[in-house]
């Protein structure tokens, strides 16, 4: 796996993760909406973390400026 989000793209991932865990955390009053956004804030948690995006790469996109 080669690294193909930004530091940018990454920090972006990490805001929004918490934006869903808050959302699903206290806003969602019904279950699906709960656990959708604890799904998709995990995914992006852990994208950010491993700096590596599947559909990134599935659609040939990259925003890493190096691509290390």
């Amino acid at each position: 796996m080669t690294r193909n989000e930004s530091n940018l793209d990454r920090i972006i991932r990490i805001v929004l993760a918490v934006v869903f865990f808050v959302v699903a955390a206290t806003v969602a009053d019904n279950q699906v909406v709960q656990i959708g956004g604890i799904v998709l804030g995990a995914i992006l948690l852990i994208t950010a973390a491993v700096g590596f995006c599947p559909l990134y790469r599935l659609f040939g996109f990259s925003t890493c400026p190096t691509n290390s």
